[in-house]
């Protein structure tokens, strides 16, 4: 009698998963080629169940905009955790697989990863999350006043240039200290700048560049599908059911359109180069 499994709602015989499981694998670690100036960066905790006992495992996922403007996922690879040493390695590995001429990445701050693209990619910037700020800002302001300082935050990032941008935040923190809020008025102080770095881009891209929200989306596809399993038998099963998914997110639609105009992005850089030589 056969037994099934499940593939992209197909039923399989048991027996076609190595030949599942080995095309998965080489297309995780396939040669990444070309230059992908854009790197997004997140991690997604799943459950892992084994002998009565439940532990979290990390599924850490890298998605880049390569120099034609098209959104490719880059990487996915388990993690025993979402800590320096885990980042270290998923970075490590994209470089060793060719990952070149990154300029800005994108991401939580999530523990170790800042310092992890710090060393693996010294000459890239880091954006953090516009979105991931203001949640971790909202955890010091009472519910009855996150809406007017949602509304705060927001104006920061609507701002023109990145001047106006510090400017504005200067006037946040005043307001913020005057309504009582002195820990909201620290973040907003400390951290804004690590939320501008998309401003240092063209502005046709700054929309796309301030959150990490195309590679959250895939994320939750992920759990999506994920939900249904509960708990995983180890983090290899885990691994592949969300390989496979993010292998057939990326032929579709979404890795055949266009996602930048990179032309922008060369445009840009040469004016910056002509304005640096002739100041």
């Amino acid at each position: 009698m056969w037994r099934f499994l499940i593939v992209e709602n197909n039923p399989k015989p048991l027996n076609y998963v190595p030949f599942v499981y080995g095309r998965i694998e080489e297309w995780r670690n396939r040669p990444i080629e070309g230059w992908h100036p854009y790197v997004y960066l997140d991690g997604i905790v799943l459950k892992r169940a084994w002998g009565g006992e439940v532990k979290n495992i990390s599924v850490l996922v890298a998605v880049g905009v390569n120099s034609e403007g098209f959104r490719e996922i880059l990487g996915v690879a388990e993690g025993p955790k979402e800590d320096k040493s885990g980042w270290q390695t998923f970075l490590r590995s994209l470089k060793e697989r060719g990952l070149k001429g990154v300029r800005l990445v994108v991401s939580d701050k999530c523990l170790g990863l800042v310092e992890s693209v710090a060393e693996l990619y010294p000459e890239a910037d880091w954006q953090w999350c516009t979105v991931h700020f203001y949640r971790d800002t909202w955890k010091e302001v009472p519910s009855t006043k996150v809406k007017a300082v949602a509304a705060m935050l927001k104006a920061i990032h609507a701002q023109e240039d990145r001047e106006a941008a510090l400017k504005k935040a200067e006037d946040v923190v005043a307001k913020l200290i005057a309504m009582k809020l002195p820990k909201a008025a620290d973040q907003v102080r400390t951290t804004i700048e690590e939320t501008l770095s998309y401003m240092n881009y063209p502005r046709e891209h700054w929309r796309n560049l301030r959150t990490n929200n195309p590679l959250e989306r895939l994320m939750r596809e992920i759990r999506r599908r994920t939900r249904v399993v509960g708990a995983f038998p180890d983090g290899q099963s885990a691994l592949m059911l969300s390989a496979a998914r993010l292998r057939h997110v990326a032929s579709t639609h979404w890795g055949t359109r266009r996602y930048m105009d990179m032309e922008r992005l060369r445009h840009y850089e040469k004016e910056t180069q002509q304005a640096a030589t002739a100041g």
